[in-house]
């Protein structure tokens, strides 16, 4: 009787659990019961939600190159690395004649050449050696008053004899020949030195002023002497011809140093500064080489040839270099560490340019870059790579062409 009361309390309580066993079926199953599984359902759900972001990114363009065939399409790789850069700039340069070392012969005076020195252009004359002698009718003139005023000068310098020294009643009359004797005095000295000025103003020299001091004789015909030591590079003057003042008669020029003239393209001139070395060679001497810098970028640039023009100076103590020659130029430039990559190994689509990264096992990943300087076969990387990485140097045309097949595009690089 106990027991069976037992059993009866136990089973009681799993009457209703059965019946909502039941109910979740479908026969009459109370709200409370169907909310749980919809809630259940939203969290199976939220997790894709949140991986929509991550599956928006977009993965990069990838064209696999077997092994094998980049053994037999000859594919190389190297390594993107930052090193030192030399940017070498090679261009044609003119011998020119230094022109601090210039210096044109004329004269002051209207005449005529009666005796000329020198009679050929290309002749080497010294410093101070005559170059011809010129008759000036002027000039004798002006040398005859030169004459006259000092023999009237040295006269007014003796003393006036006093004609009134017997009558010493007054002072004045004591006075008055010393005083006129002194104003004619300084009028005569200050006529011979005018007159001596005159003749300096037409280069006639102390020297000759003096002989026509001592002499008291003209000179007949006045000598041009060359101002430098050089070469005649221009010669206007012909025996017997009339010369005008300021007519140039010989043109001298030293050529112990020489100008090296070379013109630099206007990509190339933002790496030409003053004081760079520079090694210069002649097809005229070959296997000789001469080493000098920069000393002047020009102002002026041409329009016609897109070049502007830099200068060298030459030491030239044997004569063998001569003006209008050619020249070979060669400027080596320090541009510093750069990030760089052979040019061979950059693809240029027009719209940029563009390398394979090798991704190993055989994978090629497109990418634009953006370049800087070229030098030596080389480019600056400014974007795009990372040293340590390594591009296709060689036969990335090829894979250039099975991507282009394959519809396999770099992505832009960003800004």
């Amino acid at each position: 009787m106990k027991l069976s009361a037992i059993i009866a309390i136990a089973v009681i309580p799993l009457i209703p659990v059965t019946i909502q066993a039941q109910g979740h079926a479908g026969h009459g199953t109370p709200p409370s019961v169907i909310e749980k599984p919809k809630a259940a359902t939203v969290q199976a759900k939220a997790p894709p939600e949140r991986q929509q972001p991550e599956q928006a990114v977009q993965e990069a363009p990838q064209v696999e190159i077997t092994p094998e065939l980049q053994r037999r399409i000859g594919v190389r790789t190297i390594m993107v690395a930052v090193k030192p850069i030399q940017k070498t700039i090679r261009t044609v340069g003119r011998i020119e004649i230094d022109e601090r070392n210039q210096a044109t012969v004329n004269t002051k005076i209207e005449g005529w050449i009666e005796k000329l020195y020198v009679d050929y252009t290309g002749r080497y004359v010294k410093k101070g050696e005559p170059l011809a002698e010129i008759f000036s009718p002027e000039l004798v003139a002006t040398q005859q008053e030169f004459i006259n005023t000092r023999k009237w000068a040295g006269k007014q310098t003796r003393s006036i004899p006093h004609e009134n020294h017997h009558h010493d009643t007054k002072a004045e009359t004591q006075e008055l020949p010393s005083v006129m004797n002194q104003l004619l005095e300084q009028d005569a000295k200050a006529m011979l030195e005018a007159t001596r000025q005159r003749l300096r103003l037409w280069d006639i020299s102390e020297k000759q002023i003096r002989k026509i001091e001592q002499t008291g004789k003209p000179i007949r015909t006045l000598t041009l002497f060359s101002p430098v030591s050089g070469y005649i590079t221009q010669k206007m003057a012909v025996q017997g011809m009339k010369v005008m003042p300021g007519e140039k008669l010989f043109d001298i020029a030293d050529f112990s140093h020489v100008w090296i003239v070379a013109d630099i393209y206007e990509y190339e001139l933002s790496a030409v500064r003053i004081g760079q070395p520079v090694k210069v060679t002649l097809s005229y001497f070959p296997g000789r080489e001469w080493t000098s810098r920069i000393d002047y970028i020009y102002p002026v640039f041409s329009a016609e040839t897109r070049t502007a023009k830099v200068r060298m100076t030459l030491p030239n103590p044997e004569g063998q270099l001569k003006p209008q020659m050619f020249t070979n130029v060669l400027i080596r430039v320090d541009m510093g560490k750069k990030l760089m990559i052979p040019d061979s190994a950059v693809i240029d689509t027009g719209r940029g340019q563009v390398v394979y990264v090798d991704q190993g096992d055989g994978i090629f990943e497109p990418r634009e870059i953006e370049t800087g300087l070229k030098a030596d076969e080389s480019v600056e990387v400014l974007r795009g790579l990372r040293a340590g990485e390594k591009v296709a140097s060689s036969a990335n045309f090829l894979i250039d062409s099975e991507a282009q097949l394959k519809g396999i595009k770099p992505l832009s690089n960003p800004k």
